[in-house]
């Protein structure tokens, strides 16, 4: 500007005198730079009223709540105390004082300078008036930050945090324009500080400026604001309250580090605690109102859903997202200018070296910073995501309709839903299903959480890219870009490609995991058959068909990988040409090493590019699978629109009378598909149960549901529950269920929780001791406790398995009596018990105080004994059609086939479903009553003895051949890699030394080229072999553990959840096919890269080593705190996500019981406390990462900037030779914090290793071995001796068998009978060497502790008490191995009874193409026991143990296939029946009586009749029908 007619700007306000300046040190824009603090302050001032106005509109609606939620917690402190608390507390109210005290300091010094004379500023005319009002608005500037800062100290905390975001925002602004008058001219070399006349005043007031403005701001800790401020939390998080300056370098994890430190393993208790903004409950007000179908009434897609939920958080992240993508160039521009520096000899440099030192210094770490932020606020959203989507998922499950889902082919069966699958030829599984949903499928949907590198980081990181190479490389840089554009689709058609392997991994793997989980689900059937081998077989094809489709993907992958390398390269090879050839510019060192360092930038955005590209689609695949259950899943007739199901509106409105229980005029499906559509598929049955004109149950009393196997009889109790689909067949249809009163249900499977006896009758409801000790005594329970030393405090295990089936019955019953419901639903609870307990729960449950005046639906097959209780008996035929009877005469009338039952039944009153009678082992020796053994949590590292399982398979057979090729290449691509940079210098040098026309480029570009390739190939090579080895090592580490646990014992397979075993076949051997042949691979990639990098750096400055070394140990060192800490917190994060996951099979398992009971609510909440565990492990492993990541950044620009400073100042040298060592080191520092990463992730995931390794070394069975393989011919009889057989659970445990000596000879029935505990079930495991055993058991005159257990065990078939089948066919579970034709098992169905109960049926029939739902869910218990039976008899073993087989058939059908099984088997087969059913066992050649594991009784019925005190003639005696049995007994007598 012009100095002419200057007018001294002092006399404005009142100085004298003036002094002339040069115009360079008045730059307009610095002194028009004092307008920003005066329109930040009227902008402040103006959003800070509007929003006051609005906080005093919604302030005076909620201000009485507040008052009273914010006195409670400080009632009981003293006045001062409580006046600092609501300000935050004594630390911030003495910090934000300082700050006033601060701004008012600043006001009068303001006032000071602007009313002394400024003797050095002369000013143009024109301009003196615009420079007075700016030097006279920064006093007011002051003055409304000095009302602001004592606002903030006086108000309370929620006022005073709007008033201190408005000052934080003024004072920067203010400090920043000073930094930019006084601060930056240091820096140059031409330019002065605009206020330094003022003298020390300034620099006071400088001070003050940076105490108020950034100091405090950055030091104070934030006040804590509850997300309920009627509900603030007493402990809050560190993370909520620390200060900014805490929060950007991670302070606050400090903590947790010292903690990790200290001892061995960190548990959970000691992680920092949970935010409440993190809590799952708050958290699901916040955001289910947009995420759940039902609430938020939309059709869109979950992913617009989640958008909707969080799209704030999202936005918020792009700006330190975009932040960070900036500062990334911030250190190609400081070497840029620092080359160009060295170059010239700092002639016309504009600024200071050691400003570039020091930007060099501050890039990286604000890099970082804003990296971390977005990186923060994104795992945080991820974390809390999970949490709402995990809990989502599960309230969406509890609506669910339950139906066994079957593949589309054909299914049978009435009293179990048959689902018609739309999806053909899959079968799931629910628990698994939703499991996979929330692990898998959402791990897959965390890969697309960083879809805003799409939208802000590449796009702005292109621009840049491309900006600053065309600033040193001119319009060369557009012929890279067309370059990049023409090459671009090669790495999408690969990522098709790769993306269509990985889909069909993923079937292959399904398919895998599906085998897995359903082997675990039936591993007792596995082994009592002997199936182990063919069972891994099947495996071991199904995992070689995955590990093929891994082999594509990663050879895909590798290709993949550099094709994202070489277009980078490329570019720069045809920018380079087009510089020097084209454009005839001389390639000098500071145009090289800037360009190699944004180049390199641009090979790391590629590579990130392609990289996510795999994970979006991943993504967007499980958000699929996540909105389909969401909105294509069949819910409940209550949960469904009536707009939509205008059937299912009617349900409950056209009651008309609330007290009504019952159906009239409707039909029921197990799916609405079934309501549509008639049965269409071969062999598919579309059950409908079927009502015509009145079924009402009376209250007040008890109501009988009576029926043949397989009629109906617990789909009936299910759609009066609501559980079926209701379709009205009138006007006046009615379904009707009461509530108000309560609703219990006591299901036929027992359904108990993994808590204790207590816990499980309980059920939520508090506890009362006389009704409690009522109920234990009326449902016949006080025995069955005195067997535990725990009593009622003893974990039933997963799946009850510490109990028997009687005592899962009684416990289930004893559930429903001690609620308080008013409505009883009971589905045969009376199967699983023998005759002295069936009576004592009629006589005294049924009949006793508890349930007096409840109304009762009792489905039973006891109709005899229960028919006394009855008031209303309800009659359910084959057809599926019900009719209500008043008495059981009547019922009899209308159904003929029923009556038929009963006739022949006579008085029979014994009938016993699956029981395991083993006397409790683990659990009796326990006192504090725990079975399940808790989930093994290694401490420390990761072991070598885990990894080296891992580094030795990787190799094989050829260890020397695999690591010397992978290490050699590896060495040779980086050491050409390196050769790359430094050609490109030595290129560079070139035209210093020699006129630029002597310098070949072509030759020095096929040179650079020769490099490249041979590069390229040597890295090829590595991986290619290294990816073969990863795939040798996955296949071994499969098969060891699969091997190890189909031939664990059976007591660790009892005590060990199948939860957990399926956890490590499916999650963790997915861990060794990706994550750790992957960071193995990274850590060796990495290493030699980092290593041949130091030694570029030590080879232009030898001296450097010894830092270098320094930064290595200083890194290593915040490593190893970093690693100690983050294993701690990751195994707890795996330990607190499986009780998630367990909570959800438990509940799935239960769900009819959990909605019959109105549980939700409470499942919900106890669903809420473990993700809040989880969510608390989670966070604490994300903030860990934080802490490491901007740690190990500064050490790097540390090393870095050092560097510099020594290659500028320190020595004398070419700018070729500081060129190429700053790139080597900012590459070598660059990779330190990702080396300590991967290698943290390395050890995270090794985890899987630990986790593996613990199934290898656990107890096995003997193994077999030649000299235990029997002659060919064994077994030729059935001779069965045993000789003082004993036996244990374990080694340690007590006898459960003492000394049992029997014989059964070839073709002989023994009959075995006993109470509860008796031993009859652990009799048959002890055969089977199942268990720990003593004493001599020969078959057919071999020992068999002396023959291998496979052919012991293929040579004796049990059907056991639960009979378990697999998802598939009938055929294929009659006979898994293909080993037989239709004929016989069509032979087999007939002899098991199957034919004769599907007389008079029409359509529906099981065949041997009907579909088995997993478990046999789509089949009644009955159904389940008759083809198990089938099955033994196809076996056709010499030895057959039927443990309470025909528990659940009606008696016709048991006594025809009793008969059946006589004929069918070979006449030399000897059968052991365990039985509660006296019919059952009467006409057998002998009866054993157990009680208490001794033999009481052995002989033959007829001769134990005879003895007078005999246990065996008193267990006839008690029977109603004994007369029948003393004739059964004559009868077989006489026929032997």
């Amino acid at each position: 500007m012009s100095v002419a007619k200057q007018v001294p700007l002092s006399s404005t306000f009142g100085g004298t005198g003036t002094v002339a300046i040069a115009p360079s040190t008045l730059p307009d824009t610095a002194e028009a730079s004092l307008a920003l603090p005066v329109v930040a302050a009227v902008v402040s001032l103006l959003v800070l009223l509007l929003q006051l106005a609005l906080r005093l509109r919604r302030t005076r609606v909620n201000k009485a709540s507040l008052d009273e939620a914010r006195a409670a917690p400080l009632q009981n402190r003293s006045e001062l105390s409580r006046w600092t608390t609501e300000r935050g507390g004594l630390t911030i109210f003495a910090l934000n004082v300082v700050r006033a005290l601060s701004c008012l300091a600043l006001f009068a010094l303001s006032m000071v300078s602007a009313a002394r004379a400024r003797p050095d500023l002369l000013v143009p005319n024109e301009l003196h008036d615009v420079l007075a009002a700016l030097y006279a608005g920064v006093p007011a500037v002051y003055l409304y930050a000095c009302v602001l800062s004592f606002a903030v100290a006086l108000f309370k905390t929620r006022l005073s945090v709007v008033a201190v975001r408005h000052l934080n925002i003024v004072l920067l602004v203010t400090w920043i324009v000073y930094a930019y008058r006084d601060i930056w001219p240091l820096a140059t070399y031409n330019l002065e500080p605009l206020d330094a006349p003022e003298g020390p005043l300034f620099w006071a007031r400088f001070a003050l400026l940076t105490v108020s403005g950034v100091i405090i701001p950055l030091t104070i800790p934030h006040p804590y604001l509850p997300v309920d401020p009627q509900n603030p939390w007493p402990n809050p998080a560190a993370e909520q309250t620390t200060s900014w300056l805490s929060f950007v370098f991670w302070f606050f994890v400090d903590e947790t580090i010292k903690d990790a430190s200290r001892v061995e393993h960190l548990p959970l208790e000691k992680l920092p605690p949970l935010a409440d903004s993190d809590d799952a409950e708050n958290l699901l007000k916040e955001s289910l109102h947009e995420l759940d179908p039902l609430q938020s009434k939309k059709k869109r897609h979950l992913l617009w859903s989640i958008w909707k939920a969080w799209h704030v958080q999202w936005i918020t992240m792009a700006f330190p997202l975009a932040g960070s993508a900036i500062f990334k160039f911030v250190s190609p521009l400081s070497i840029r200018y620092l080359l160009d520096y060295i170059e010239t000899g700092g002639k016309g440099a504009p600024v200071h070296p050691w400003f570039w030192i020091l930007t060099l210094f501050c890039g990286p770490i604000a890099e970082n910073i804003c990296h971390q932020g977005y990186t923060f606020q994104g795992t945080r959203l991820l974390v809390r995501a999970e949490a709402v989507i995990t809990q989502l998922i599960f309230n969406h499950a509890l609506r669910m309709r339950m139906t066994a889902e079957v593949p589309d082919a054909p299914t049978s069966e009435g009293d179990a839903p048959a689902k018609s699958s739309k999806d053909s030829g899959k079968t799931r599984n629910l628990t698994g299903k939703v499991n996979n949903l929330v692990t898998s499928d959402f791990a897959s949907v965390s890969r697309g959480v960083d879809f805003l590198y799409f939208l802000v980081k590449f796009p702005l990181e292109i621009v840049l890219c491309i900006w600053f190479l065309y600033s040193i490389l001119g319009w060369s840089a557009f012929v890279g870009l067309a370059t990049i554009i023409i090459l671009l689709p090669a790495p999408g058609m690969m990522s098709g490609a790769i993306h269509d392997a990985v889909v069909e991994k993923m079937k292959k793997t399904d398919a895998r995991v599906q085998t897995v989980t359903e082997a675990m689900n039936v591993v007792r059937m596995i082994k009592f058959f002997a199936w182990e081998e063919h069972i891994e077989q099947q495996l071991s094809e199904k995992r070689n068909d995955e590990l093929a489709w891994i082999k594509r993907s990663k050879l895909l992958n590798i290709i993949n990988d550099n094709l994202n390398d070489l277009i980078p390269l490329l570019t720069m090879i045809v920018t380079y040409a087009t510089y020097t050839m084209g454009m005839k510019r001389e390639l000098t060192a500071s145009v090289v090493f800037s360009s190699i360092a944004v180049f390199e930038t641009f090979t790391g955005l590629m590579h990130n590019m392609m990289g996510m590209i795999p994970g979006f689609i991943s993504a967007k695949v499980a958000l699929d699978r996540m909105n389909e259950f969401l909105h294509k899943t069949e819910l409940l007739d209550d949960f469904v629109d009536a707009p939509e199901n205008n059937q299912s509106s009617l349900a409950l409105s056209s009651s008309g009378d609330e007290n009504l229980i019952g159906v009239r005029n409707a039909a029921f499906t197990w799916t609405q598909d079934d309501s549509v559509a008639p049965a269409s598929g071969l062999g598919r049955r579309h059950f409908k149960l079927r009502v015509d004109g009145d079924v009402l149950f009376k209250r007040g009393c008890v109501n009988l549901v009576v029926g043949p196997t397989g009629a109906g009889k617990t789909s009936l109790l299910m759609a009066i529950l609501g559980e079926m689909h209701y379709v009205p067949l009138t006007a006046d249809s009615l379904r009707s269920l009461p509530r108000s009163g309560g609703v219990a249900y006591a299901a036929q499977e027992s359904w108990v929780q993994n808590e204790t006896i207590r816990d499980n009758i309980l059920f939520g409801a508090p506890y009362e001791e006389r009704r409690y000790q009522t109920v234990l005594e009326q449902c016949a329970l006080k025995r069955d406790l005195e067997l535990f030393v725990a009593g009622d405090l003893t974990e039933v295990g997963e799946k009850g398995i510490t109990l028997s089936g009687g005592q899962k019955a009684r416990i289930t019953l004893a559930r429903a009596i001690y609620s308080k419901a008013q409505i009883l639903l009971l589905d045969d609870i009376l199967a699983a018990l023998d005759v002295h307990t069936s009576r004592w729960i009629i006589e005294k449950c049924l009949k006793g105080e508890l349930v007096h005046g409840r109304t009762v639906i009792l489905v039973t097959h006891n109709v005899t004994l229960a028919s006394p209780i009855a008031d209303y008996v309800v009659a359910v035929g084959l057809d599926g059609r019900v009719s209500g009877e008043d008495s059981i005469a009547s019922a009899l009338e209308h159904d003929s086939r029923l009556a038929a039952e009963v006739a022949t039944e006579g008085q029979e009153v014994a009938k016993g479903e699956s029981e395991v009678e083993e006397i409790p082992d683990e659990a009796a020796q326990k006192v504090d009553g725990r079975l399940v053994i808790e989930e093994e949590v290694e401490v420390g590292h990761v072991g070598w003895s885990a990894m080296k399982l891992y580094v030795n398979s990787l190799g094989g057979g050829h260890q020397s051949l695999f690591w010397l090729g992978v290490m050699a290449s590896l060495v040779v691509f980086n050491i050409l890699s390196n050769l790359q940079t430094w050609f490109l210098g030595y290129w560079a040098r070139q035209y210093e030394e020699r006129d630029a026309s002597e310098v070949r480029a072509p030759l020095y570009l096929l040179g650079y080229c020769a490099i490249m390739v041979a590069s390229i190939g040597f890295y090829i090579t590595a991986f290619a072999v290294y990816t073969m080895g990863t795939l040798r090592a996955s296949k071994i580490m499969h098969r060891s553990l699969v091997s190890s646990v189909f031939s664990a014992t059976l007591r660790w397979l009892d005590k060990t959840p199948s939860a957990r075993v399926i956890a490590r076949c499916t999650q963790d051997i997915q861990a060794v096919d990706d994550e750790i042949g992957k960071w193995v691979g990274v850590i060796l990639e990495m290493g030699t890269y980092m290593l041949l990098k130091l030694g570029g750096v030590m080879l232009i400055s030898p001296i450097f080593a010894i830092p270098g070394m320094i930064i290595a140990f200083l890194g290593s060192w915040i490593g190893k705190m970093y690693m100690k800490a983050q294993l701690s917190v990751k195994r707890e994060m795996s330990n607190t996500r499986s009780p998630v996951l367990g909570h959800f099979a438990a509940a799935f398992a239960g769900i009819t019981s959990i909605r019959a009971y109105g549980a939700q609510e409470s499942f919900k909440r106890e669903s809420y406390v473990r993700i809040n565990r989880y969510t608390r492990a989670a966070r604490s492993f994300w903030n860990l990462n934080r802490w490491v990541g901007i740690r190990m950044v500064a050490l790097a620009a540390l090393f870095t900037s050092s560097l510099a400073a020594y290659l500028v100042y320190g020595i004398t040298n070419t700018a070729s030779n500081v060129g190429f060592s700053l790139v080597m080191a900012v590459g070598f520092s660059g990779q330190i914090l990702w080396f300590v990463r991967i290698f943290n992730r390395l050890e995270v995931s090794g985890n899987s290793l630990e986790r593996i390794k613990q199934y290898l070394d656990i107890e096995h069975e003997p193994k077999p071995t030649t000299d235990g393989i029997p002659p060919a011919y064994w077994p030729a009889s059935g001779n069965l001796r045993v000789d003082k057989l004993s036996a244990r659970y374990s080694e340690n445990g007590p006898r459960v068998l003492h000394e049992l000596s029997f014989e059964a000879r070839s073709g002989e029935r023994v009959g075995i009978v006993g109470r509860t505990g008796s031993g009859k079930s652990t009799l048959a495991l002890a055969l089977l060497r199942c268990i720990q055993t003593e004493g001599k058991v020969y078959y057919d005159g071999v020992a068999t502790d002396k023959v291998n257990l496979d052919a012991l065990r293929s040579s004796i078939t049990i059907i056991p008490q639960s009979p378990e089948l697999l998802s598939g066919t009938l055929r294929q579970n009659l006979d898994p191995f293909q080993q037989y034709d239709d004929a016989v098992l069509n032979d087999a169905l007939q002899s098991a009874g199957l034919f004769s109960l599907q007389n008079g049926l029409t359509e529906g029939k099981i065949t041997l193409d009907t579909s088995i739902a997993g478990g046999g869910n789509n089949l009644s218990v009955g159904q389940r026991q008759i083809v198990a039976l089938a099955r033994a008899i196809i076996r056709q073993s010499k030895l057959l143990i039927l443990d309470e087989a025909t528990s659940a058939i009606d008696y016709a059908t048991d006594t025809a296939i009793q008969s059946s099984l006589r004929k069918e088997l070979d006449r030399g087969a000897t059968v052991l029946i365990v039985a509660h059913r006296l019919q059952t066992i009467m006409d057998a050649d002998k009866i054993m009586v157990l009680d208490a594991g001794h033999i009481v009784e052995y002989g033959e019925p007829s001769a134990l009749l005879e003895r007078q005190d005999g246990m065996f003639r008193a267990l006839v005696d008690e029977s109603p029908d004994h007369d029948a049995l003393y004739a059964m007994a004559k009868r077989a007598k006489a026929e032997s």
